[in-house]
């Protein structure tokens, strides 16, 4: 019995015919647009009787597999008793520049249809047309030949063979995975209590295709409780693909050691780990153009090659894999990790290759949502990277240098920048008196503006030009796409920094936004130890009203932990005051304790400073560590590299709340004997903070909660959750500050939290 391959032209196609290298030179980001205003605008010169956006499909047998092959043709024209099909395709550079015969995947994917039409109308021959058109011009360049069936029949078993290593390969690997996913059992000797019942409500949520809240204690082992029950749902053919989405590089990390424990047990699966291009990038300089770089030089001519090699050897494709054979086949390690998500079973990566605008996977996975789910691991920093992430900003400095560099240059990118810099002046002078302000709309003139400084900038880009211009191009681009979503959830606000302003289009609630860059996956499943409030996240990480909801107690015994409430007032205003009780609180703390090693975690850089400066000077023997600002990758292993377990003398880190240490750090067993953390972790009273507020006070919530008290307690949570990892930790949570003893805060601390000391 022959196995089915269902594939797009389009797809086949391109996997048989790319060619060339990677070429990152500037690009018009209108061309995806144009692209598809091209094809609308063509369509509409079609004659009566001609069809555009044709759906043709057709079933080929080739060997051991048959070939279900289908899309949609731009336009099948009948003139004068004669087939076209059409194809139309948008060109950027001049239409001289073309080759003469046009491109072979082009040719390819025209033909793939010519064939399927004529063999469902028994033509004997048929015509193909290339309709080139170049998206600013509107010139227009057909080429056009007509094709005898024979010899469109043999293009298509050429074409067929080219693919068939590659399907089978993936075929054979399907079967493996199912019957290894069917077979696999829990990775672990038992289940920690709490893990069966989230594997479970994961399971569930999979197989019913919703979304599921869950907050599940930290140490419960949450990733492998989530990837277990995803994979088993693959045996059912709930799913055919996860992403497994994370902010922080620490917990990719994690997801790959439990995809790797699940193989030791057995599973056949395959996963691919995406790492910043910056990061992967083999070169001194990101560069990608073939002059530049062997690696982009004949990228397309080697990937496939890359490809069949790391599929057919490897299942676990993390950065050092990829690193490994992008040197063996001399392809980008970016681009392959790229090229490979669309055709391993699992995708490690960052949130912003689903959910931001810019970078988001969304063209390249359109198709395989629906057997697609998403495992979105510490789903409250989502929050604030989805305002991050729809959200732009312009400022007044940027065209003020771009007007001093182009005087005399070039008149028309001098002209716009300065339009746009006395558009700053005006402003900055209605404004006098205001440092921060709302505007209440953006002005035509601004917009328009704008626009002349892309069309401007565009052209002279084209051929090249300063990193400086082509900053401001993506920043004014990406700010005129965020334009077009300004709605109630959006507030303008300009912003005066010295001699600058800035003004920006500020995301208050990314709920709407996160919801519709989600939409069509079959599950989502948002999880962290700190969902708390989970009505809360629900609700603004867009949620809906069928969600399921879990909420896990902690598996831990209640003597596993001391927890210890300092009474003294740790707000700004009272911070110089009580620097000195809450040092000899520190200095009792750890006198009191067995030598050992202890994070004390401040909710900013510049009071976490002024404590630890103090502390030193009345206690100049004690070891201490210090978080500094922007610490390389070096200097935070050898920061964490210092809690050894079975310390003979104490060790005090000092860290930021809610920074790099504070979550996803695993200091398991006795190489973490303590906690403290000052403060509630209330974000500083800020303009964008007092924003969400009135915004969310206006819909009739607690807008305080919203900008100041969920985002700070989860913070508090999160470092808190640093201590007790496993069945066999023990410590103490020091909480200084008064406000842990109001009920407000009371309500928010974990069931385990809330028998504790007064100190």
């Amino acid at each position: 019995m022959k196995k089915d391959v269902q594939i797009s032209v389009r797809t086949l196609v391109e996997y048989v015919y790319r060619s060339g290298s990677i070429d990152s030179r500037f690009r018009s980001q209108a061309t995806l647009l144009d692209g598809t205003r091209i094809h609308q605008k063509i369509q509409k010169t079609y004659q009566e009787g001609d069809q555009k956006e044709v759906y043709l499909r057709i079933e080929i047998p080739f060997e051991d597999l048959s070939f279900i092959i289908d899309g949609r043709c731009d336009g099948l024209l009948f003139k004068k008793g004669e087939v076209i099909i059409d194809e139309i395709k948008s060109f950027s550079q001049p239409l001289h520049l073309l080759n003469g015969e046009g491109y072979p995947v082009h040719w390819a994917q025209a033909k793939m249809y010519a064939y399927i039409y004529s063999k469902g109308h028994q033509l004997p021959e048929i015509n193909v047309q290339l309709t080139y058109v170049h998206v600013e011009s509107g010139e227009k360049k057909y080429i056009k030949k007509t094709f005898p069936f024979e010899e469109l029949e043999q293009f298509v078993f050429d074409c067929l063979k080219g693919y068939a290593p590659y399907a089978r390969l993936q075929l054979q690997h399907r079967e493996k995975r199912n019957a290894s996913c069917k077979e696999l059992s829990f990775p672990f000797p038992t289940y920690r209590e709490g893990q069966r019942k989230l594997a479970g409500a994961v399971y569930k949520t999979i197989s019913e295709g919703k979304n599921l809240f869950a907050k599940a204690p930290t140490g419960i082992g949450k990733t492998i409780s989530t990837l277990f029950p995803a994979v088993k749902a693959m045996v059912e053919g709930h799913l055919n693909r996860v992403f497994y989405l994370t902010a922080k590089t620490i917990t990719r990390t994690t997801a790959e050691d439990a995809f790797a424990r699940m193989r030791t047990s057995g599973l056949c699966l395959k996963t691919v780990t995406i790492t910043a291009k910056d990061k992967m990038c083999f070169k001194e300089e990101t560069i990608c153009q073939k002059e530049h770089c062997e690696f982009a030089d004949g990228y397309y001519d080697r990937i496939n090659a890359a490809i069949l090699d790391i599929l057919a050897n490897e299942q676990g494709m993390t950065r050092a894999v990829i690193e490994t054979y992008s040197r063996k086949h001399k392809v980008c390690p970016f681009e392959f990790s790229i090229d490979l998500a669309n055709a391993v079973d699992a995708i490690i990566c960052d949130y912003n290759y689903i959910f931001d605008l810019q970078v988001s996977l969304k063209q390249l996975f359109e198709e395989q949502k629906k057997s697609t789910a998403l495992l979105i691991d510490e789903s409250h920093n989502l929050v604030d990277r989805g305002r991050e992430m729809f959200s732009a900003f312009i400022n007044k400095e940027m065209f003020l240098q771009l007007k001093k560099d182009y005087k005399g240059v070039n008149k028309d990118i001098y002209e716009t920048a300065s339009k746009l810099n006395s558009w700053f002046i005006s402003i900055k002078k209605e404004h006098a008196n205001q440092n921060e302000f709302s505007i209440r709309k953006l002005d035509e003139n601004l917009h328009l503006h704008l626009v002349q400084f892309l069309d401007a900038a565009e052209d002279l880009l084209k051929n090249g030009a300063s990193n400086h211009l082509l900053e401001a191009y993506f920043k004014v681009n990406n700010f005129l796409k965020i334009a077009d979503l300004l709605d109630e959830h959006y507030m303008i606000y300009g912003e005066k920094q010295k001699t600058d302003l800035i003004v920006k289009l500020f995301c208050m609630d990314p709920s709407k936004l996160l919801k519709q860059m989600g939409k069509g996956y079959r599950s989502k499943v948002f999880f962290s130890a700190t969902l708390s409030p989970l009505t809360y996240y629900q609700d603004i990480l867009g949620g809906q009203e069928e969600d399921y909801f879990l909420s896990i107690p902690s598996p831990f015994k209640k003597e596993q932990v001391d927890i210890l409430i300092k009474q003294v007032s740790t707000r700004y205003r009272d911070r110089e005051r009580t620097k000195e009780p809450l040092v000899k609180m520190l200095q009792s703390f750890i006198k009191t304790r067995q030598p050992g090693n202890y994070l004390i975690f401040f909710p900013s850089h510049q009071y976490l400073r002024s404590v630890y400066e103090e502390f030193k000077l009345a206690d100049p023997e004690t070891n201490t560590l210090l978080q500094e600002a922007g610490m390389s990758e070096e200097e935070r292993e050898a920061f964490l590299a210092a809690f050894t377990p079975n310390q003979k003398e104490t060790l005090l880190g000092f860290a930021v709340l809610g920074g790099i240490f504070s979550e996803g750090v695993d200091l398991i067993g006795d190489r973490l004997n303590g906690v403290v953390v000052v403060g509630v972790g209330l974000p500083q009273v800020c303009f964008e903070r007092n924003l969400i507020k009135d915004h969310f006070n206006t819909q009739g919530k607690n807008g305080y909660d919203y900008a100041y008290v969920y985002p700070g307690m989860n913070k508090v949570l999160q470092a808190g959750g640093r201590l007790i990892r496993s069945e066999e930790d023990h410590g103490t949570i020091v909480l200084a500050d008064d406000r842990f003893l109001h009920s407000k805060y009371q309500n928010l601390l974990p069931h385990e939290w809330r028998e504790y000391t007064i100190i």
